[in-house]
């Protein structure tokens, strides 16, 4: 058997450099705009909370930021708790809610699809963290074109 010789890492040792910044921090010019849309499970995987951090840190880089949930997207977006709403009942139950919650306080804007959330996940507007705007299905699409017309950068979210 091969000896391990290398000593067992330590509390507080670093894995990687974690300093170095390779690029430089882009700002948002005035006026620039953001979308990050999710078509996604909460719980799923890791792209719904990790674009929402990207969507927090576009809005914090000076991006009028705002969030399209659609599809399964919605899903991000319902009051959960248990065994109350606003309850958590494991570490990161609230994820999802806390993220959306804080990119709205500091100005972000967050759509979901009203077909999405009745037709396929039978939920109602009331089950919406409060602050998230209700649209039309036909809205979806606008919204994307209204963005791309703006020059907005646009970070679409699938998962499958």
């Amino acid at each position: 058997m091969p000896e391990v010789t290398v000593p067992a890492h330590q509390m507080g040792d670093f894995f990687v450099d974690y300093e170095e910044k390779v690029f430089p921090d882009v700002k948002a010019d005035p006026g620039e705009k953001a979308l990050v849309t999710f078509h996604t499970v909460a719980f799923e995987g890791s792209i719904g909370l990790v674009n929402m951090l990207q969507a927090l840190r576009l809005q914090r880089k000076g991006f009028e930021t705002s969030v399209l949930l659609y599809g399964p997207g919605v899903t991000l977006g319902v009051q959960r708790g248990f065994p109350k709403i606003g309850d958590e009942a494991f570490p990161g139950h609230q994820n999802f809610n806390n993220q959306l919650s804080k990119f709205m306080s500091e100005g972000g804007k967050v759509y979901a699809c009203r077909f999405a959330l009745q037709a396929l996940y039978g939920h109602g507007e009331p089950s919406l963290i409060p602050g998230i705007r209700p649209i039309n299905p036909l809205d979806v699409l606008d919204l994307i074109l209204m963005h791309r017309k703006d020059g907005a950068f646009i970070l679409d979210t699938w998962t499958l």
